[in-house]
């Protein structure tokens, strides 16, 4: 720009005073604009932020969302409150985001489902998850566990495998809606097993657990930190987890894969994201105090005990994460057969 403004300059009659004039000029327009940058940056947040989770209390997006939203709290000296708007599979809440206005003061705590599964699903969403989105960083990793009533006959995959096909049509399992982890895991279950399973949509993720619990659905791919409470009470029994490698948190439960269903593999994970046109400031400075959350040891250890585990990247490096894992799951999504009701 300094370039073109001194050759403009010059091709004036009165080049010298010209040029020092739009120079002048270009220099203060170049410290105000870095002034406002720093600014924006030092003085963020002075209100409380708005944290979406667009799924409701009690399940796993809430239950890590609210551990970041306090930590933000804590580091930045702010008020970051948690906002729920669940509907249709975490889709609702994440388009509110998108069209909120990109000031910093509404953000998202995303899901692999809505940002990297629902695309794959649903022809109306409302958002683009790379065109509308300035990622923030990736927050964690989960493992899910198919979990069955203690009453249940079937103890093993391959059991469970057995007893769905003498009874076509017969198991059901819950999801917290079309497209969530629950949902996709359970349809790509019952893709490689060659068994007719029956989805039972819910609203909310308390009322899937509920029902697992009372005997009123069969299985349940229910994320580890919100499974782990009712598998130490002794009232839900785990068969296996979805990971391709054992949960730290449940070192003695099988994977999917290796106890029964070959290839059987599907990962959860969590991030942070503002809308498109967040100022570069604000997407830095929480960026900045997030790598600071991810790497505490209070916060790795309280993950752990979730059955979680910290990830964390770049905004650049969580944009090309995205889209890969846009690829992936559009793979998932396809052989499992899923598909949006």
């Amino acid at each position: 720009m300094r370039d073109a403004l001194e050759a403009a300059a010059m091709r004036s009659p009165h080049a010298p005073a010209r040029a020092r004039h739009l120079l002048a000029a270009a220099w203060v327009a170049g410290a105000v604009t870095a002034g406002t940058a720093l600014a924006q940056q030092q003085d963020y947040p002075s209100r409380p932020v708005r944290s979406v989770v667009p799924f409701a209390a009690g399940g796993l997006n809430d239950t890590l969302s609210r551990l970041f939203a306090q930590a933000l709290s804590e580091r930045l000296r702010a008020t970051f409150l948690i906002d729920n708007r669940p509907g249709a599979g975490g889709t609702t809440g994440t388009a509110i985001v998108a069209q909120a206005v990109p000031d910093g003061y509404t953000l998202l705590f995303s899901s692999s489902t809505t940002i990297a599964v629902s695309p794959h699903l649903f022809t109306r969403l409302g958002y683009d998850p790379v065109r509308d989105f300035a990622p923030i960083t990736s927050l964690a990793t989960v493992d899910s566990v198919l979990l069955v009533n203690p009453q249940m006959p079937a103890r093993t995959v391959k059991e469970i495998i057995a007893l769905a096909r003498a009874q076509p049509g017969q198991l059901r399992y819950g999801s917290v809606g079309i497209g969530s982890s629950q949902h996709l895991a359970g349809a790509l279950f019952g893709t490689l097993a060659k068994v007719d399973l029956l989805h039972v949509p819910y609203k909310a993720a308390g009322q899937v657990l509920a029902d697992i619990i009372n005997g009123s659905i069969s299985l349940d791919f229910e994320p580890v930190p919100t499974a782990m409470a009712h598998i130490k009470a002794g009232r839900l029994r785990p068969i296996a987890v979805t990971s391709s490698q054992r949960s730290q948190a449940l070192p003695d439960v099988p994977t999917i894969a290796e106890a029964g269903l070959p290839g059987y593999e599907l990962s959860l994970w969590t991030g942070m994201l503002a809308p498109r046109g967040t100022p570069r400031p604000v997407i830095d400075r929480l960026h900045a105090t997030m790598a600071a959350v991810l790497t505490s040891p209070e916060v790795k250890e309280r993950l752990t005990g979730l059955g979680a585990a910290p990830l964390g990247d770049t905004p650049e490096g969580f944009a090309a994460f995205i889209r890969r894992e846009l690829v992936r799951m559009g793979e998932v999504v396809k052989a499992s057969g899923a598909v949006a009701q």
